[in-house]
């Protein structure tokens, strides 16, 4: 990157900025010394983004409104998180003013088991990404398989109160991603050349059990963790008003495809970025305060 003039790079639009990939990915981006825009549905989401930072407030679902954001910008990385009726205007929109869309994906087309599940974000996912190719827009798909940060949302509100961590499938195996490895190889992707056309299966480096992360989680902590199984009703039952039903199914599903069945893992993550992945046990280790003292 070396003497690389700030105004010789035009800016990196992120949208989805305050989520977990998008405000990783932001800070990426600046510590690469690449100018940053922030698409945010509310000026006052701000406030947790670097001052660096370009806030433009727009939505996805107002295709015009990403006008002034998009204005000058070099490249997009899209995290669509919006219902899919306005995603052909939003695609023809970023193609009329940049040159480069990153966008997080899924692994749909992943040969495994556990994402071959019918998946109504699949769905939307694989017809964004037909929406991109149309343009010929320059593009980066990233698929990252399950992220690590799923398990603070999943597990930590038990882990916190000291209760037994129930949950369905604890022999399920999956390889979970290091946030902070997606979002990096997303600001790579975003500000270097030689990725263009490329689709990324992003995956952590190992293959663990559901009941075997509780394990590593409780190592980080110290202590150890009970695990108790839980029938896939009892999760439907329990997931109600948190979840669209479809979702639970899907991972339900998915879940049970994966008993038995290793993860399916890729070497993409080291491919882009040249280190190894972060492990589940490096992640947890570094995330180990949010397990006891609340989100």
């Amino acid at each position: 990157m070396g003497g690389m003039n700030q105004l010789d790079i035009p800016p990196v639009l992120v949208t989805g900025a305050t989520g977990r990939v998008g405000r990783l990915a932001i800070d990426q981006l600046l510590d690469a010394g690449v100018p940053v825009r922030a698409l945010t549905h509310r000026s006052g989401t701000a406030v947790t983004l670097p001052a660096k930072v370009e806030v433009f407030t727009g939505d996805l679902t107002v295709p015009e409104s990403l006008e002034p954001a998009l204005s000058g910008a070099g490249a997009v990385f899209l995290v669509w998180t919006a219902p899919p009726q306005t995603a052909a205007a939003v695609v023809e929109r970023l193609a009329s003013h940049v040159r480069r869309v990153v966008f997080l994906s899924s692994p749909h087309q992943t040969p495994h088991p556990f994402f071959q599940q019918p998946n109504p974000m699949a769905v939307l996912h694989a017809d964004i990404e037909r929406l991109i190719a149309a343009t010929g827009l320059e593009s980066t798909i990233l698929r990252p398989g399950m992220l690590a940060s799923n398990t603070l949302a999943w597990w930590a509100p038990a882990i916190r109160t000291g209760k037994v961590v129930r949950w369905p499938y604890g022999a399920a195996e999956t390889a979970p991603v290091d946030d902070r490895d997606v979002a990096a190889v997303a600001a790579r992707t975003l500000y270097q050349d030689g990725y263009a056309g490329a689709d990324y299966i992003l995956t952590g480096p190992e293959s663990l059990t559901q009941a075997a992360q509780v394990d590593v989680i409780g190592d980080a902590l110290d202590r150890r963790l009970a695990f108790e199984e839980m029938t896939p009703d009892e999760f439907r039952t329990l997931s109600e008003g948190t979840a669209p039903s479809s979702v639970v199914d899907m991972l339900l599903a998915a879940w049970g495809a994966a008993v038995g069945q290793p993860a399916y893992i890729t070497t993409a993550v080291a491919d882009i970025l040249g280190t190894a992945p972060r492990t589940f046990r490096q992640w947890a280790a570094d995330h180990a305060t949010a397990f006891t003292e609340g989100p």
